[in-house]
């Protein structure tokens, strides 16, 4: 039983979304067709504030989905396979194994929260810090004046159908992404508001007021996404946490549809298997874990960069396509030895920066490990969680106790 607050044919993200296509493949979802795939991986040009300094990722092995389009794919998919869907119904509690709906009770052996950050909120979990939320929003809009367009991104050497992304342009976290297809633009933005930049939609709107060539929206939506590592405790009792509700975002670009799906994998096979929801939190957190709380540790630096420090990066070749692709597809990069040796180099021209992500990537290095054992004892949950607490830079840990 799939219960959603909106109606099924709302229900979801509404806007194009970037997802890795290994993702796709690991969660075992068929690949995208017709207008369900908006764009099929090609050049990404990475612009350090609004130029000239850039880098620029040839594949990253990333599709540009409809999501609307991959909701109803997938709730199609869900139906076909037995189960039952319903949509305007409201979770008001939960009280052992009754859930509380505004259509009536409810029992169940398993509940799965996937309602998003400030959804049912089922079980005590952390509070996110406002310092850990994105503003974003995506559109895709007409373009009215396509001589203009193509005259624009001419302007900033990208061909049509390839991505132009400005970031820093408010904040270290922050940026600008533009798509060009046919007659249609897709814009993408986000922010961090708690750092006294505008969000994601006011950036959004200020940029499609500046450009007489941009049309009507023709369809987007904008929401708030927690881009901390995800939390400690994804099970209590016969509660899973999944997607947003869980934290399950890969913290350096905001993204958490194809890590949010193969975490839906990973439950629904836990609990095919009988091993219960707990099998489900350990394999997650010990697979993806770490590269999440990794690049979390990443972006908390990135996110104190002026647009001036990511053009620095990027000539010293501290921030260079390889590393950058690395993120794009949300894996850790693979430091081979001619990437040791650029590294070494860039340290020469950019001592300061260099050094400040050596010891970023020193305590990348060390969550990681620290995910690849996480406990199976409950009473070993509070010191791990300390441990992480520390490597990440958090005032307190997300468990502090055993009664936690």
């Amino acid at each position: 039983m799939c219960l959603d607050a909106r109606p099924l044919a709302e229900a979801g993200a509404r806007w194009v979304n970037g997802v890795a296509r290994w993702l796709l493949d690991a969660a075992e979802i068929p690949p995208p067709t017709g207008d369900e795939l908006r764009g099929d991986d090609g050049p990404f040009h990475l612009i350090a504030g609004w130029g000239p300094e850039r880098v620029t990722m040839h594949e990253r092995g990333v599709l540009e989905l409809d999501m609307r389009r991959l909701v109803a794919r997938l709730q199609a998919m869900a139906a076909d396979a037995g189960a039952e869907l319903r949509g305007d119904v409201r979770v008001l509690g939960l009280d052992g194994d009754r859930l509380d709906t505004s259509e009536g009770p409810l029992h169940a052996e398993w509940i799965v929260d996937a309602s998003g950050l400030a959804g049912a909120r089922l079980i005590d979990m952390p509070t996110v810090d406002r310092q850990h939320l994105c503003a974003a929003a995506q559109a895709v809009h007409a373009v009215t004046d396509l001589e203009a367009a193509r005259a624009y991104f001419e302007r900033h050497e990208v061909p049509e159908g390839e991505s132009l992304c400005f970031t820093g342009i408010a904040g270290g976290y922050s940026i600008l992404n533009l798509r060009l297809e046919g007659d249609e633009l897709s814009v993408l933005t986000g922010s961090i508001p708690a750092d006294g930049h505008p969000s994601g939609r006011a950036l959004l709107d200020r940029f499609v007021a500046e450009q007489p060539w941009i049309g009507a929206e023709q369809f987007g939506g904008a929401r708030a996404i927690p881009i901390r590592r995800p939390f400690d405790r994804l099970v209590h009792g016969r509660v899973a946490l999944l997607g947003d509700a869980g934290c399950q975002v890969f913290s350096a670009h905001g993204s958490g549809i194809g890590i949010g799906l193969l975490a839906g994998r990973m439950l629904a096979e836990a609990l095919a298997r009988g091993r219960g929801p707990a099998d489900y939190q350990r394999r997650f957190l010990r697979e993806q874990g770490g590269v999440l709380a990794a690049y979390d540790i990443f972006r908390r630096h990135s996110q104190q960069l002026r647009a001036e420090d990511l053009a620095t990066l990027m000539r010293a070749g501290l921030l260079d396509a390889a590393s950058a692709t690395a993120g794009a597809s949300q894996r850790l990069p693979e430091l081979d030895p001619a990437m040791a040796r650029a590294k070494l180099e860039a340290l020469t021209r950019a001592p300061k920066h260099a050094l400040a992500l050596a010891a970023v990537g020193a305590r990348m290095a060390a969550v990681a490990g620290l995910y690849l054992g996480y406990p199976d004892d409950r009473e070993r949950l509070p010191l791990w969680s300390r441990a992480v607490a520390r490597l990440v830079g958090d005032r307190q840990p997300d468990i502090t106790g055993i009664s936690d």
